[in-house]
């Protein structure tokens, strides 16, 4: 049974994320589910494991599935408003399919650059959408930022993670390779993974560079206090400032969600590993997640049984 959120998502909210890509849902989740989440984000951060990965010099900590390893973490996602909120936002029901872990500790706020989501997960598909929540105030200036509208773009871009298979004759073998009936990041994976594991698909566009002609796009940003959620959009292009000095830890849980219409998409290029669920039931390219009830189950709305 999940919680109720303090407020309903207003038809404005909802408005505003399928237009623009994101909307910040402000005061809805109760503080309860805010103190679990400090806890289970900084369990986690006490706990890295192989899918742990530390990036920009220690300044910015990047988790893949700490729910897996964080009983409170997985309770935010089972149990909290986060799957209510998401599917009203969504209009659809949804399925959780994974999560991440930020950590940004006090000191030089590492930026993170601008991407795109898609491009990372063996999945295809329109209804995926992010929930970002935090127990710390998040100021504007180091806050998550998307492109207003990107996600409507219809444009899948490169990752910025993955090895080079113009320079890494290994990496060119191992994406000429890639086939329709198996992942390229098996279940070993999860014994040995890094944003280097799989390889750069330079088949799709480089992200546009948006730094340089900030006047030329439509950039949202918040400032972000405990008990709201931000969500956005799976193919909106979004990054977090930075390069400013913060007095206070930034740690942050993502969440992805799958709505109907999102289907399984083996990925010459695929960056992180399907949840590991996934892999008894050897999907296909095409094949809708709702076909892996016991992987993906609906979140919200309940049925009664």
């Amino acid at each position: 049974m999940t919680a109720a959120p303090l407020r309903d998502v207003t038809p404005e909210e909802i408005e505003a994320f399928h237009r623009d890509g994101a909307a910040l849902i402000k005061n809805v989740l109760p503080q309860k589910w805010v103190e679990l989440a400090a806890t289970g984000l900084d369990a986690a951060i006490a706990t890295p494991d192989v899918m742990s990965a530390e990036l920009e010099h220690g300044a910015l900590r990047v988790d893949q599935f700490p729910a897996a390893k964080s009983p409170e973490l997985r309770r935010l996602v089972d149990e909290s408003p986060i799957a209510q909120i998401v599917g009203s936002a969504l209009q659809s029901p949804v399925a959780f399919y994974m999560d991440q872990m930020f950590h940004k500790p006090p000191g030089l706020v590492a930026p993170t650059p601008w991407h795109q989501d898609t491009c990372y997960y063996n999945l295809d598909g329109h209804d995926l959408i992010r929930a970002w929540v935090s127990p710390d105030e998040v100021a504007r200036e180091v806050s998550v930022e998307v492109v207003k509208g990107s996600h409507l773009w219809n444009a899948t871009y490169a990752p910025l993670a993955g090895r080079d298979a113009a320079t890494d004759a290994q990496a060119r073998q191992q994406f000429d390779n890639a086939t329709d009936d198996q992942p390229v990041l098996g279940r070993d994976a999860y014994k040995t993974w890094s944003y280097f594991s799989g390889v750069r698909d330079a088949s799709l566009p480089p992200v546009p560079n948006i730094d340089d002609h900030r006047a030329s796009f439509d950039i949202l940003g918040w400032h972000y206090e405990p008990g709201d959620v931000l969500l956005f959009h799976g193919h909106v292009l979004h990054s977090a400032l930075g390069n400013v000095r913060s007095e206070t830890v930034r740690r942050a849980h993502a969440s992805l969600w799958a709505g109907q219409d999102v289907c399984y998409l083996h990925r010459a290029g695929q960056i992180i590993p399907d949840p590991i669920g996934l892999y008894d039931h050897k999907p296909e390219t095409g094949q809708p997640l709702t076909d892996f009830p016991d992987v993906f189950p609906i979140v919200w709305p309940q049925t009664q049984s």
